[in-house]
């Protein structure tokens, strides 16, 4: 038994149920989420689930960055369309 990342502070576990349960579940808030439009969003995932993860990210028109986590969680961050985002610049003035 895990836990499932529903949103900042919030997780789920459901006792009793297998990983593919769990794997289950993760899965479909994510898609609910893709579904909604988001332009971005980000949420820790179960490493098992990754690929699946991957895949339904490509079917549903985002592209997907790792940020950090484990050996067991990542921390993606979806966002919507194929292209990368340009970069944020500023302005930096020169001393001299």
């Amino acid at each position: 038994m895990r836990h499932i990342h529903l949103d900042d502070g919030l997780r789920l576990r459901f006792p009793g149920r297998s990983e593919d349960f769990d794997q289950g579940v993760e899965i479909g808030m994510i898609a609910v989420l893709m579904d909604q439009g988001l332009s971005e969003f980000s949420r820790w995932i179960s490493r098992s689930n990754l690929s699946q993860v991957e895949a339904i990210a490509k079917q549903m028109g985002y592209r997907i960055e790792e940020g950090g986590g484990d050996e067991e969680w990542a921390e993606i961050t979806f966002l919507y369309g194929t292209t990368k985002a340009k970069p944020k610049l500023r302005l930096v003035h020169s001393v001299g």
